[in-house]
């Protein structure tokens, strides 16, 4: 798993029938600033993820890749590489919140 952005948002009218109605969406993974250790910054990558969990543009949520990205019941049956499975709310890292999504 790992922490990312939504970006933007992909649309494809033309698409296998098991994909109709998935949402696709954009984001640059994210990782911790190795210099400061207080923010997460983009990592310069994007690619595109369905959307199990109603992530819009600007939100910041979790990922998995793989054999993983099809283990819920959203798209165990569909051809997906990347899923999102969730929307976060903060992170902390060494006892200090380095995102919360209400501020």
């Amino acid at each position: 798993m790992f922490l990312a952005r939504v970006i933007g948002s992909v649309v494809a009218t033309q698409k296998v029938a098991s994909m109709v109605g998935s949402k696709l969406l954009t984001v640059e993974p994210l990782r911790v600033d190795p210099a400061r250790r207080d923010q997460l910054i983009g990592t310069g990558r994007t690619f595109v993820c369905v959307d199990t969990v109603g992530a819009g543009q600007g939100e910041t949520v979790l990922i998995v890749q793989g054999s993983s990205a099809r283990m819920t019941p959203e798209v165990e049956k569909l051809p997906v590489d990347a899923t999102i499975i969730g929307i976060v709310d903060t992170v902390n890292v060494e006892n200090k919140t380095i995102f919360d999504a209400k501020n």
